[in-house]
């Protein structure tokens, strides 16, 4: 380590990058080099990097006072890069290592890059930080509820929401690919001349720690591993004495991968000494495994004996099914700053936690990709199977808005009779033209799912991660891949919790502005009548809509219950009694009552009796769900009314007459606001739960029979499973469909009730605090320079989204000048 280096930060108070600053051998010299590109890379912390930053700047400065002759020769003090034009920089490509971001070559509209952002973001947290702590102690309410606002401010910072997409594909599809090339960073995902699929879920996001490629690997837990073993082996032994069934092929293969042989003469018990686990004593210990490498193709090498179900190396170990979940990281990476892309594998999971999580995860991505060869695109049946099996989840169980089916491999061109390249090229462009034709028919044909995603949900793309690096046949816009890059950006974009926080700040300190004020008594008297007034009659609007919603649930559900009494009997028959049920659905059965209802087999249609007796009750009310709880466009939950919540403060702060009140309108409007977002984001999540009651609540009601089928063994078993799953829902079906019609109405009803309570509570604390707060004038301190400050922060961000002339504190606001202060 660098002596000067190490003194350096020890003296700034950061030695904990002494580390860092080792590892990428800064010395002296170089230290006086770094630019603030360089900075962000080596510290991704904001706050150790803004104390960096600023101490290395008054160390620029005084070298140069000490000595600028031997600051400008011996020592190179190169300028910031923040300011600089994009003239000479590198096109964003698909290079070998990622080390160069992107996220400077694709600024925002009014802010150059993420760094901007971070500054911003650091300045205003330190501002608050100094402005609270000269608040008096005496006035213990308002100071109370100030600090308590912007403790939940900053907690809104560290509970962000990343936008998540689902990529769904099967092998060969090109998958690990399409996301390498879309993400820029070759070699991340194995991909090609592996021959096995993506067995597990992989997640990647950006490593906002340090610019190294991690991987932290969660894995099951050992009871888990040890329940599923005895389920592996019963169905790899019994495979002995029946016909070749592909699913205990599956559980002789996945025993195989971490046992080899040994398992076939051990028991459950044997097979979790420790010495099979030497290598990952993460897993004993119910820890995750942390992978780090200095490239892309290292971690990946290191990653595949995780991920993969088979192995070049005959005598290697495979950990797969003992993985939950992998999440790789990536430095500097601009599509990846507020999005993670999650590979998904197949239809669920034979683990009961790799299944929960999986459907969690679908039920929480914005936007799915569904990935096929462009060959088969609209014939392939896997992937039309995974649209029609998980759009319930996604959709009015979910919060995607958005379905991309991306046809892959798109420069491949057989049919050709021109072979000049100008031939292939026309030739190319003709086929994927037809391509997405006929997926688009084909999507036409989904009727239950085109109940949860319309026309305009649904786009088809072509692309090719090939020819989007070589550029060969295609131009890199035809290749579609620069699109879906566009399609990441704009979630980034959308998406910044740094607006957020710096609203939040600059509506308290409005607050503390218009409190301190002295003038304007007998305005804020009535201008708090009229509040609460509107109040009174906005909060009757939310119930009136709300009480319709309710009705219509009840009347839609009602239909449903009726339905699925008549019809249980049948739908019930469909799934017992297929038209192929030779002895093969025997073992089939077994597995059915073994997984509670649920099973995937290897290859063929997900089973799930649970779903297909709920599918009535389902059919009754999606039309109607998705109207309450809309995923796409700009109206929101329950037609609308809770977006449309105001008490007028945006019209009464263009209105002059309200001028000595600017300051506590504009804070109201801001807790309005604020208010609004959390409330959907509430709305988002329990609208899941909602959705899933009726089927969580059939499952419980049908588990019974399942643990009494699934003992039934040897002759006739099949007749035994049947009847007794049969007579269960003979039994019940008087019930069942009523109680979960209930399950759903009461989880609606705690959501109605809770609603209103928060708009009312919340305004009403903020209304009293605003207009009804006095005699603190004196003791507050000025907060005129601070609020002109954050302003024009909260400005530059929100300039790239809102239009000024469509923001009255925009326009006019009183945080620009002490002049407002009276």
């Amino acid at each position: 380590m660098d002596d000067f280096v190490g003194k350096k930060l020890s003296k700034w108070s950061l030695s904990e990058l002494t580390q860092t600053c080792e590892d990428h051998e800064v010395d002296k010299e170089s230290l006086y080099c770094l630019e603030d590109r360089d900075i962000a890379d080596l510290i991704p912390k904001v706050g150790p990097r803004s104390k960096f930053r600023k101490r290395l700047k008054l160390l620029k400065e005084e070298q140069s006072t000490k000595d600028p002759e031997t600051s400008d020769s011996s020592v190179e003090v190169y300028p910031s890069t923040s300011k600089t034009n994009d003239k000479g920089k590198r096109k964003l490509g698909l290079p070998g290592e990622s080390s160069q971001s992107p996220a400077r070559k694709r600024p925002r509209k009014d802010i150059q890059g993420s760094n901007k952002e971070e500054e911003i973001l650091s300045d205003v947290k330190n501002i608050m930080s100094r402005v609270l702590d000269k608040l008096p102690n005496k006035y213990d309410k308002f100071n109370t509820f100030l600090k308590e606002r912007e403790r939940k401010n900053i907690n809104t910072l560290e509970t962000d929401k990343r936008e998540l997409v689902g990529v769904f594909g099967k092998t060969g599809a090109g998958k690990s690919s399409l996301i390498n090339a879309v993400i820029g960073v070759k070699d991340l995902l194995p991909s090609g001349s592996i021959s096995a699929c993506t067995s597990v879920m992989i997640k990647v996001e950006a490593n906002m720690k340090n610019p190294k490629y991690e991987a932290e690997i969660e894995f099951i837990t050992k009871e888990e591993w040890k329940e599923e073993l005895r389920t592996l082996i019963n169905f790899a032994r019994d495979n002995k004495d029946q016909e070749n069934y592909d699913d205990d092929q599956d559980s002789v293969e996945t025993l195989s991968l971490l046992y080899g042989e040994e398992w076939k003469n051990k028991t459950p018990e044997n097979l979790m000494d420790k010495k099979y686990f030497r290598e990952i004593p993460e897993f004993l210990s119910s820890k995750s495994k942390i992978l780090t490498r200095d490239t892309a193709e290292d971690l990946s090498s290191e990653l595949v004996k995780y991920t993969q179900s088979k192995s070049k190396e005959e005598d290697a170990k495979w950990y797969r099914p003992l993985v939950k979940c992998v999440t790789v990281r990536v430095p500097n990476n601009p599509f990846l700053q507020h999005v993670t892309l999650v590979d998904l594998p197949g239809n669920g999971d034979r683990n009961k936690s790799r299944d929960t999580m999986w459907k969690k995860v679908i039920g929480s991505c914005s936007t799915v990709w569904i990935v096929t060869d462009i060959n088969r695109a609209a014939s392939e049946k896997e992937p039309w199977e995974i649209l029609k099996e998980s759009c319930s989840l996604m959709g009015n169980g979910g919060e995607c808005w958005q379905i991309h089916f991306i046809c892959t491999k798109s420069d491949h061109c057989e049919d050709s009779d021109d072979h000049s390249a100008a031939g292939v090229h026309a030739q190319i462009l003709k086929q994927n033209k037809q391509a997405k034709i006929d997926v688009r028919a084909e999507f036409n044909k989904l009727k239950y799912v085109k109940k949860q995603f319309s026309d305009e949900d649904f786009k088809v793309f072509t692309v090719s991660s090939k020819e989007f690096l070589r550029k060969k046949r295609l131009d890199p816009d035809e290749t579609e891949i620069p699109e879906l890059q566009k399609i990441l950006q704009a979630l980034n974009d959308s998406h910044s919790e740094t607006l957020n926080y710096v609203s939040g700040a600059r509506g308290i300190l409005f607050l503390i502005q218009g409190v301190s004020s002295r003038e304007g008594a007998d305005i804020k008297k009535n201008v708090c009548k009229g509040l609460e007034k509107e109040l009174i009659c906005e909060l009757h609007e939310v119930r009136e809509t709300m009480n319709a919603t309710r009705k219509a649930f009840e009347k839609c559900l009602s239909e449903g219950v009726e339905k699925s009494k008549s019809s249980c009997d049948e739908v019930l028959k469909s799934v017992l009694y297929p038209e192929d049920s030779g002895s093969a659905f025997h073992r089939t059965l077994k597995c059915v009552v073994e997984k509670g209802g649920i099973h995937k087999p290897k290859n063929g249609e997900l089973i799930n009796i649970n779903m297909k007796l709920t599918s009535y009750l389902t059919d009754s009310i999606d039309e109607e769900f998705k109207k309450t709880f809309p995923n796409e466009g700009n109206s929101g939950p329950f037609k609308g009314v809770i977006n449309a919540f105001s008490l007028g403060t945006e019209k009464k702060l263009k209105n002059k007459k309200y001028g000595n009140v600017k300051c506590m309108l504009t804070f109201l409007r801001t807790v309005e606001e604020k208010m609004k977002t959390n409330l959907n984001k509430i709305i988002r999540d329990r609208k899941k739960t909602i959705y899933s009651s009726l089927t969580t609540t059939i499952e419980e009601i049908m588990q019974p029979c399942y643990d009494k089928a699934k003992i039934f063994k040897g002759e006739g078993s099949m007749n035994k499973m049947r009847e007794t799953i049969e007579k269960h829902v003979c039994r019940s079906k008087d019930v069942m469909f009523a109680q979960a019609k209930d399950a759903m109405m009461t989880q609606l009803r705690y959501l109605m009730l809770e609603i209103p309570e928060k708009l009312e509570s919340t305004m009403k604390e903020s209304i009293v605090l605003s207009l009804k707060t006095y005699g603190v004038s004196q003791s507050l301190p000025d907060v005129s320079e601070e609020l002109g400050k954050v302003n024009n922060y909260y400005k530059e961000l929100k300039r790239k989204t809102v239009n000024p002339d469509d923001d009255a504190t925009l326009r006019d606001s009183p945080g620009q000048a002490a002049a407002v202060r009276p």
